[in-house]
């Protein structure tokens, strides 16, 4: 069966599971799978699928903005100069630099069923959807943009999971609920694990003068819905490992803000040591603040620790209760997985300076790759950016793993990455922690300072295209590239034909 027809037959399933769910109604299903039959491309079949995304009960609707289609082949070509080998023995793995839409399409040949765990941070925020995806929380239509950019995504995405697959993926607070419809319509509510409510920062204090929003959201969907889908929680409770009389634990943590919050004058404030000094908050004054107010100093002072460092200068720690900060279950704290703060620190030791805005800890990603994947998994990411999730894999094998990971991300340029995000921060980044060097062969960067190089390969691929009119598709297209030995020239021919939209006309 072709790739064309295997992607039909998926979407008409689940139009009959909109219909039997009373989703749609049964006149628009069948007019639905009769013009999905019709298709002529695989975009054409997800476009398609997409007008029956209306849900009559509860109201969930948005103005869909198909793909835009193109009448080229586009396949995969690897790119020898951005490729590299650390040990012959080693795993290799894959970044695929393009959009990512035709970069999913092009998965479905080989890893079809194959993937185990998927992360993915959509460009979620205002400033940073791109062209396509340009959000204004102005208007009335702030989100369909980023919804008809995740739908057809979203839909490949779930083809590609096997049948044990999980999917996390990263929200903020204004585009949960939309996004999370999005996922009951296109996986089905009843394979929604749950939700992990990432609380994203350092420290404590307030933003803003109403709710102050330190929290992101990670959405878990399923392929199939299991209650053993996800491995153990990871003990996070053994970082509190001080005990009170009444076997209360505890840990001490840091009483000033130590990066991100907005500043407050009356958290700015002398604090007395036991020995009289006045211990002021670590910082600039007018920019370093304690977490708590003099009144609450005053009123639970047997909750603080006053120790000296070795320069014999005082700092202060807050007793912080196990039971009082929620570290497993559903909530993930930042003390457990870090936060963006740590985030931007890791991206400096990497590369020397804040190159990318919008990175997750890496423990953050390892922990959910941890829980989702299994030993031999292969771990997708189609909104690489940085390439954190190549990182996470990375770790996480070290402690135990065959995993392979699998990386999309575009090329978009900005004034911080004039060669495109690709080439200045995601290709660098994983070269850097891989092997140890750069691409020019220095190595002077403080990571290694406390981190050994992580080995293994990296195959780096390019979205290719040609034009379906042309005699060479067949030449050009790398089977290799697909998990294929090669073939000879009429299994060749048979086999681009099944699998490439469009080279079916050059044959007319």
């Amino acid at each position: 069966m072709s790739s064309i027809e295997k992607m039909k037959q998926d979407l008409i399933t689940e139009i009959d599971k909109r219909l039997e769910d009373g989703i749609i109604e049964k006149s628009n299903a069948d007019l639905l799978k009769k013009l999905i039959c019709n298709a002529e491309s695989e975009d054409e079949a997800i476009s398609i699928a997409a007008l029956g995304t209306t849900y009559k009960r509860t109201g969930f609707h948005f103005d869909k903005r198909l793909e835009k289609t193109e009448d080229t082949i586009r396949y995969f070509k690897k790119n020898e100069e951005l490729s590299f080998v650390t040990n012959n023995d080693g795993i290799t793995h894959k970044l695929i630099i393009g959009d990512n839409y035709p970069a999913l399409l092009n998965l479905l040949i080989q890893h079809r069923n194959k993937i185990d765990t998927i992360y993915i941070d959509p460009p979620y925020g205002k400033d940073s959807m791109g062209e396509f995806a340009n959000t204004n929380y102005d208007n009335a239509i702030t989100r369909d943009n980023l919804l008809s950019m995740l739908y057809p995504r979203l839909t490949i995405a779930r083809q590609l999971l096997s049948e044990n697959g999980v999917i996390f993926c990263s929200i903020d607070d204004k585009n949960q609920a939309y996004v999370k419809g999005l996922f009951d319509e296109i996986f089905g509510e009843a394979n929604s694990v749950g939700e992990y409510v990432w609380h994203k920062k350092l420290t404590g204090g307030y933003d803003n003068k109403n709710i102050n929003i330190q929290h992101e959201y990670i959405l878990v969907y399923a392929r199939n819905y299991s209650t053993d889908l996800l491995n153990d929680e990871i003990p996070t409770a053994s970082k509190y490992t001080l005990e009170d009389e009444d076997g209360r634990k505890y840990k001490w943590d840091s009483l000033w803000n130590v990066g991100g919050l907005t500043y407050s004058a009356s958290l700015d404030y002398p604090i007395k040591a036991p020995d009289g000094t006045e211990i002021w908050p670590i910082g600039e004054r007018g920019v370093a603040f304690w977490l708590w107010s003099k009144e609450k100093v005053a009123q639970e002072r047997d909750k603080l620790n006053f120790k000296k460092n070795k320069d014999g200068q005082w700092r202060v720690y807050k007793k912080v209760y196990a039971s009082d900060t929620i570290v497993s279950g559903s909530m993930l704290d930042a003390s457990v997985v870090k936060g963006n703060t740590n985030a931007s620190a890791e991206i400096k030791q990497i590369f020397g300076t804040k190159i990318f805005d919008y990175a997750k800890p890496t423990e953050l990603i390892r922990y959910l790759i941890d829980r989702g994947s299994r030993e031999n998994s292969i771990v997708l990411d189609f909104f690489a950016g940085s390439g954190t999730t190549g990182q996470a894999v990375l770790e996480l094998n070290k402690q135990g793993g065959n995993r392979r990971f699998i990386l999309i991300t575009n090329n978009e340029q900005s004034p911080a990455t004039p060669n495109g995000i690709a080439h200045d921060v995601t290709t660098k980044r994983l070269k850097r922690v891989m092997d140890g060097k750069c691409y020019d062969g220095t190595n002077g960067f403080k990571w290694l300072d406390k981190n050994q190089p992580l080995g293994d390969n990296l195959d780096v691929y390019d979205i290719a295209t040609i034009s379906p009119y042309d005699e060479k598709p067949f030449e050009v297209i790398d089977e290799t590239l697909y998990g294929k030995e090669k073939l000879d020239v009429n299994e060749k021919v048979k086999w681009v034909c099944e699998n490439f939209e469009h080279t079916q006309k050059i044959l007319v």
